[in-house]
């Protein structure tokens, strides 16, 4: 499975990616509740209501679906060199 990192700036964002792995996984919104411990209806909510996500349930979501999560500071244009372009 090809590697990709995705940059986040907003809560549905997160939804849509956890959502999407779920899917590339080929699994149901059942199938990953069992694996989470909670019900099919509360994944349903989650992917939709990712603020609402503790950070204990975002690690443990994404240690189901083989994510990694990683937090950086955020580069600006002026900190690109000529390399990055």
């Amino acid at each position: 499975m090809p590697t990709h990192n995705h940059v986040l700036t907003t809560t549905a964002q997160l939804g849509q990616i956890l959502q999407a792995s779920r899917k590339a996984k080929k699994w149901s919104q059942a199938q990953l509740a069992g694996k989470l411990g909670l019900s099919q209806s509360r994944v349903s909510h989650l992917e939709l209501h990712a603020e609402e996500l503790s950070f204990a349930q975002l690690i443990t979501w994404c240690a189901v679906l083989g994510l990694e999560l990683s937090v950086g500071l955020r580069e600006t244009r002026t900190e690109r060199t000529s390399t990055d372009w």
